[in-house]
């Protein structure tokens, strides 16, 4: 049995450290730990201070979700104090998170993740010629076209699409070479290149990824053009409790949002649209492809047991998270949790989340029994507590080995880790993407969704046309670490089309002679309760987001977030078991245990 440590792992929300016990004859897994190790302590700062300016402090909580933590902050603000914001307010919001995913998801596939199967050193043995023929043949074969909303099929736009010629391809081979030669590597360093596993892809595969790979590094800047044109900047862009900050004017040319602008915004969407459908998922459907028929269906843990979700996307606006009317009203209605997928579609259980459940304590709780934190109180660190009642007091306990500075092996048996663990009655879900599709998908063909929207129908026409390409079902590829990372890709195409629905959607509205953003009703700190709680729901990138308000004589005198980190980063839990992370690795086959 051989202890191995990964630390930092840097590809999320703040850094990770890892731990496993693996048997090196048989690879397994037999135990992991997964410690989130850096505590940010925003719920802190935002004690005592004016909610409304809440959002400008807590998405500061992280840089890679930008604009997310703001959005769920002025939905937790605005659900408190019963604020109901305009149309135009609605949509910009929409349009801005769905451009966050996309860019999320193709900054991730690119940037965050494709090094660990694409190497550049690969990539320098491939036929420049074999590699162009290739490019051409993965657009024939894995480009899945599918169209939006009626109206969004089309544009004016030119559209971005990939290079195929022997001599572009030999232009991005010398410039990786001479990295190479250099003897440092720089953007390529500090990874394992002579793992057996990078010899899964032939070196063609490789040299085309690697070209994306600089290609999106440009690219993807724009793929945030709203959040600059309706925000004011990226990352952390504006908002404002009641709408947004961004006045409209159709014959002020000085004015924030006009038809220059607008056209802008316009080309930002649809170039979201080319990138997915030209880059992203044909890459991806290619390179998955070929890594499940050589038999890499594994690290589904928890994705098989629960997954949880909270919907995305406001039709219209609404008051009120906590009534239920938030979930009624939404495009994606993917609010609830699946239990046993693996099982198979027919034989999965769906639970619904409702407004009622976001204010039981018997539903949603957060513990802290491994976590570096403790709860004052009656029971102390013995129960969970629904985030309305939660506490951040820290507790650093160190390590099981090692000194509290250099960490030999953390304690599993006590705390080890600067994240809580969320609990969904007393149980583990997983959140992301993944879970995004696999709730929809098991509403669908249960007869839950008889009135699907177009995105609702387009996530299962997207599952069961993967699923062909695979020659797989459903249950058996979602519910694995290929499964994860083409939920993104499917959920990035997605997100491009909404983009350009609620864009049309803004535009037509600005048309009739609507031009309101922002409701200043409620603005007035008088006109509040003296004692309100909300709660703000978003479904980011990384799954689902919540953050818990409570506000005291108008001020802030208690604030929580649970993100889809905590959700899926967490430590174990004495009842519940292990969280996502560490089921993952328990479920994933280590060649190499080193």
């Amino acid at each position: 049995m051989k202890h191995v440590v990964v630390d930092p792992v840097t590809r999320i929300e703040g850094h990770l450290r890892v731990e496993m016990q693996v048997d090196e004859a048989s690879g397994k897994v037999t135990d992991s730990i997964s410690s989130g190790t850096a505590w940010r302590g925003l719920e802190l700062i935002l004690h005592d201070r004016d909610p409304r300016d809440a959002w400008a402090y807590i998405q500061r909580i992280c840089g890679v979700c930008t604009t997310a933590h703001a959005l769920a902050c002025v939905r937790a603000v605005e659900d408190a104090l019963g604020i109901k914001i305009p149309k135009n307010g609605n949509y910009i919001r929409n349009i801005m998170a769905a451009s966050l995913t996309v860019q999320d998801h193709i900054v991730h596939f690119y940037h965050l993740h494709a090094l660990d199967w694409v190497s550049p050193v690969a990539a320098l043995s491939a036929n420049p010629e074999a590699t162009a023929n290739l490019q051409n043949a993965v657009l024939k074969t894995y480009k899945l076209p599918f169209s939006g909303p009626a109206g969004t099929v089309t544009e004016a736009f030119r559209k971005e699409v990939p290079r195929a010629t022997p001599s572009y391809f030999k232009g991005i081979q010398d410039k990786v070479k001479a990295i190479v030669e250099s003897g440092q590597l720089g953007i390529f360093s500090a990874q394992w290149w002579d793992h057996p596993d990078y010899n899964l892809l032939p070196p063609e595969v490789h040299l085309m990824a690697v070209a994306h790979y600089v290609e999106m590094l440009d690219k993807q800047r724009e793929l945030v053009t709203p959040h600059v044109v309706f925000g004011g900047k990226n990352p952390h862009p504006h908002y404002v409790v009641g709408g947004m900050p961004c006045s409209i004017s159709m014959d002020d040319g000085n004015s924030p949002i006009n038809t220059a602008r607008l056209d802008i915004v316009d080309r930002a969407v649809n170039l979201a649209r080319t990138l997915v459908n030209e880059y992203y998922l044909p890459d991806l459907l290619a390179i998955g492809h070929i890594y499940v028929q050589k038999g890499m269906t594994d690290g589904g843990g928890l994705a098989k047991e629960r997954v949880m979700a909270f919907g995305q996307f406001p039709l219209e606006t609404t008051s009120t998270t906590q009534d239920g009317t938030f979930f009624k009203n939404l495009l994606i209605r993917s609010n609830g949790v699946v239990e046993n997928f693996g099982q198979g579609v027919m034989k999965a259980k769906f639970t619904e989340i409702t407004g009622d459940d976001l204010k039981d304590p018997e539903v949603f709780g957060e513990a802290v029994t491994h976590a570096w934190y403790e709860y004052e109180g009656k029971d102390g660190d013995a129960q969970p507590r629904h985030p309305w009642e939660g506490q951040t007091k820290a507790k650093y306990t160190g390590p099981k080995v090692g000194t509290p500075t250099d960490w030999k092996e953390l304690n599993e048996k006590g705390k080890y880790s600067w994240l809580k663990t969320p609990l969904w009655h007393m149980k583990m879900c997983e959140v992301g993407p993944l879970a995004h599709y696999i709730i929809i998908y098991t509403k669908a063909k249960q007869g839950l969704l008889p009135d699907m929207t177009w995105a609702e129908k387009m996530m299962v026409d997207q599952i069961e046309a993967v699923s062909k390409v695979l020659g797989l079902a459903p249950e058996v590829w979602l519910p694995t670490m290929v499964g994860r990372t083409a939920a993104r890709a499917l959920d990035c195409q997605l997100n491009a089309e909404v983009e350009k629905f609620f864009f049309d959607k803004l535009i037509e509205n600005i048309k009739s002679g609507d031009t309101q953003v922002a409701s200043m009703d409620k603005w007035d700190p008088s006109t509040w309760p003296k004692r309100a709680v909300g709660v703000g729901l978003y479904e980011a990138p990384r799954g689902g987001l919540s953050h818990w308000i409570t506000i005291e004589n108008g001020k802030i005198s208690n604030y929580q977030c649970v993100v889809p980190t905590t959700w899926n980063a967490c430590p174990r839990d004495d009842k519940a078991g292990h969280g996502a992370y560490e089921l993952a690795m328990m479920d994933t086959k280590v060649k190499i245990a080193d």
